[in-house]
């Protein structure tokens, strides 16, 4: 049955295939690094319960919940060779539901934004518009494997860390908190690159350009391990240039973790990346909360 067909089965969305369009299970990683902006401010989590909840609910259920949202409506016809089985495709969000969602979403981004202040709305609006740049023609930056998971990663680790420093700092985070949370998002590259090869075949015959695609499983999946692993040595190194030689030793032994890991994943990248995200990934993002109580130790 064509995506067009599948489009009209229902007139009303099924409320669950609502909830799966928004995909909570990828909600916690900007919800994460925003915890780790929060943390890295240094400023005491009690002072602004709502601040921090807030901040919480919005970079996770909705600006993460919209991004998926407006992927998978402007992604529709690659994911009826992908996954039918989705939401949209599968025709149990039918017609314009998929857009209308997306577009809610967006607005309700926009306000909740507001009530975080000045730098808390500019972090909204930046995340909203690298939402629709990836996925949106004529842009959808995720047709290039350089510039999408790029895209994807920065917003998913920097802008939301950025966010709770600056919401909970009231003003511009430190140097030392914007140069940690750039080199987690950078590092972030890696973990969309093994994320897209679910998406292989799919992408491949719709002339999205990921690296996967490009490289071939196995050369992308090196160049990915190398994305995640440079940017956490980078840390290390500032963490001992700070006197931190604890907390970097922690991250150096949470990498060692993710270096077995990577070595398993290549024996079959094509069968083995998402089997990395399920257990590569953690030891990743424990490494951004050891390195933000080290901020925090600081003082920054």
């Amino acid at each position: 049955m064509s995506v067009s067909s599948d489009l009209h089965v229902r007139i009303y969305p099924d409320p669950w295939a609502a909830l799966q369009l928004i995909k909570p299970i990828t909600w916690f990683p900007p919800m994460w690094a925003y915890m780790c902006g929060v943390v890295s401010s240094g400023t005491p989590i009690l002072s602004a319960p709502f601040l921090v909840l807030l901040g919480i609910v919005l970079a996770g259920p909705i600006v993460c919940g919209m991004s998926q949202a407006a992927n998978d409506w402007c992604d529709r016809h690659v994911d009826a060779i992908n996954e039918p089985n989705r939401p949209i495709p599968s025709g149990r969000i039918p017609g314009y539901w998929g857009l209308y969602i997306a577009l809610a979403m967006t607005a309700l981004s926009l306000f909740v934004g507001w009530q975080l202040g000045p730098w808390g709305f500019a972090a909204t609006v930046a995340g909203v518009a690298a939402a629709w740049a990836y996925s949106a023609e004529p842009v959808r930056l995720k047709r290039s494997g350089l510039w999408g998971p790029g895209l994807v990663g920065l917003s998913y680790e920097t802008l939301p860390w950025f966010t709770g420093a600056a919401v909970l700092s009231a003003g511009a985070p430190s140097m030392e908190v914007v140069v940690v949370a750039v080199l987690y998002g950078l590092g972030a590259h890696g973990i969309m690159t093994l994320n897209d090869f679910k998406a292989l075949e799919g992408d491949r015959q719709m002339g999205v350009n990921s690296l996967p695609v490009t490289l071939g499983p196995e050369r992308a999946a090196r160049m990915a391990c190398w994305v995640m692993a440079v940017p956490q040595i980078a840390v290390i190194a500032l963490l001992c240039w700070w006197n931190m030689q604890l907390h970097a030793a922690a991250v150096i032994l949470l990498l060692y973790v993710q270096f077995w890991a990577m070595g398993k994943m290549m024996t079959d990248p094509k069968a083995l990346a998402p089997w990395y995200n399920g257990t590569g990934v953690g030891p990743y993002v424990l490494g951004m909360m050891i390195t933000a109580f080290a901020l925090r130790g600081m003082g920054a």
